[in-house]
């Protein structure tokens, strides 16, 4: 697996080690059923995901708001190491069609580590305006909770 190189003026990670075994974490970042039950920190929620796991496959979903807010986001896999990272961006929609006006490119990679495993999520950004504002939208407790909630979900899950 290539190397992950960071930019600290242009990435954001999330890195932990949870107590959930590797191949139960890459199962709840590539189920939709499963997406739909901790990808956005509550109130928040996630569904219709279209999950197409092959570079140029669509990576969608839909998030709603406590308020009414709708978030669709659409996107398109880059990379998948069955069981170990899934890259995906909303820079390009399935067949790598260009949006226009992408945001991120995200890095979830997960290996085992003891009796549980290493997550590490990176988010890319093009420049240090959507770094600040990914910050400022709470990447790190969104994102951490986010992860706290899959982690949850996956130790009740067999």
């Amino acid at each position: 697996m290539t190397e992950l190189v960071i930019d600290p003026e242009l990435d954001l990670v999330l890195e932990r080690w949870v107590p959930v075994p590797a191949d139960k974490v890459w199962r709840a970042w590539t189920t939709p059923a499963l997406l739909e039950q901790w990808f956005c920190p509550r109130p928040w929620r996630a569904a219709e995901f279209e999950i197409d796991l092959r570079p140029g496959g669509a990576y969608n979903c839909t998030m709603f708001g406590p308020g009414g807010e709708v978030m669709p986001n659409r996107g398109c896999v880059l990379q998948v190491i069955p069981g170990r990272r899934l890259v995906t961006t909303d820079a390009l929609t399935a067949g790598f069609r260009p949006t226009g006006s992408g945001f991120l490119t995200a890095y979830w990679t997960v290996e085992t580590d003891r009796d549980g495993a290493r997550y590490v999520a990176v988010a890319k950004h093009a420049t240090t305006e959507a770094v600040k504002q990914h910050e400022q939208m709470g990447f790190r407790d969104g994102w951490s909770t986010a992860l706290t909630q899959l982690v949850e979900l996956m130790q009740r899950t067999p």
